[in-house]
């Protein structure tokens, strides 16, 4: 939950008509990650009155995949949907889905066929998807996200993953579990903005491929095999030309301009494996990745 107090009524209502009358129990987690408006006074309200539904407020603002980490932590159902609040993602879809958990599958995703964003997050989005497939050499769809159903085998298996930087869809791609897609309906966005601008989008996709791939690691080598390959033939050029007697005196532009491109690729290089180190240093401090600093469960027992 961020910025959609507006909708959280809405949001339950219709998910709980969405999964009663399929006849399974039902329990509604909403976490509150450090949203600057009433959306924690009204998660205690709807709380206080509705059957079934528990809170989680984050100490602040630690972001969607943290969020997702502490509400799949504490969802205690045999099957768990992860859906975002503002209503983009259809509640009434959750039967579907659930459908197809139970016709034998672990994890099913729901793969939105029309997306109705703007044109700049359809971009934005399908950029940053690219990318993560061609540096974590997994193949991702930008239809799909973190909606979807996953029994509790699969939850339980990302629980027990001890690294701190989490993205959830990776991870769950990462089990093997068997896994079916499902075509959904998706909604125009009634309430809110979303809060992933660019710079978030290009920091978070540098975040996940730094945690989950090696891949930049492989492409300095390759870059520094390359730039070594130009330097042999360089020397052999040189070489050939005293051999023949035509040697001239080397140019200050040039000299100039090696200097300033091999140190630009030693800097690059050296950055690379310096963002890699950070990421080693903050795993070895095992600070949470999401503080809880209230929890609300609802007064009435559950169904």
């Amino acid at each position: 939950m961020y910025g959609c107090e507006g909708c959280l009524e809405e949001l339950v209502h219709r998910i709980t008509a969405a999964i009663l009358p399929t006849g399974m129990a039902l329990e509604i987690l909403l976490v509150n990650d450090g949203s600057p408006d009433g959306s924690w006074q009204r998660i205690v309200e709807l709380a206080g009155h509705l059957p079934n539904v528990r809170g989680l407020r984050l100490s602040r603002n630690f972001g969607q995949h943290y969020a997702i980490a502490a509400g799949i932590e504490h969802a205690r159902g045999e099957w768990i949907a992860v859906l975002d609040c503002d209503l983009q993602d259809l509640p009434e879809e959750l039967p579907k889905l659930l459908d197809a958990a139970l016709a034998g599958n672990e994890i099913v995703f729901a793969q939105r066929i029309d997306r109705q964003d703007t044109a700049f997050k359809r971009l934005t989005s399908y950029t940053f998807y690219r990318l993560l497939s061609y540096l974590t050499e997994v193949k991702y769809d930008h239809s799909i996200a973190n909606f979807g159903v996953f029994s509790r085998k699969v939850i339980d298996t990302v629980n027990r993953m001890p690294e701190s930087d989490r993205f959830f869809p990776l991870m769950i791609k990462w089990t093997g579990f068997r896994t079916a897609t499902v075509p959904v309906e998706h909604a125009m966005r009634q309430h809110g903005t979303s809060s992933y601008s660019l710079r978030k989008l290009i920091r978070l996709a540098l975040n996940v491929v730094l945690s989950y791939s090696d891949k930049p690691l492989r492409l300095v080598v390759k870059l520094g095999l390359m730039f070594s390959l130009i330097s042999l033939a360089f020397v052999v050029f040189s070489i050939y030309r005293y051999l023949l007697g035509d040697v001239a005196v080397a140019g200050f532009t040039s000299i100039v301009a090696s200097i300033w491109l091999i140190g630009s690729v030693t800097i690059f290089c050296t950055g690379i494996t310096g963002l890699y180190i950070g990421r080693l240093f903050n795993d070895a401090k095992r600070r949470p990745y999401y503080i809880v600093s209230e929890e609300v469960i609802s007064s009435e027992p559950r169904a």
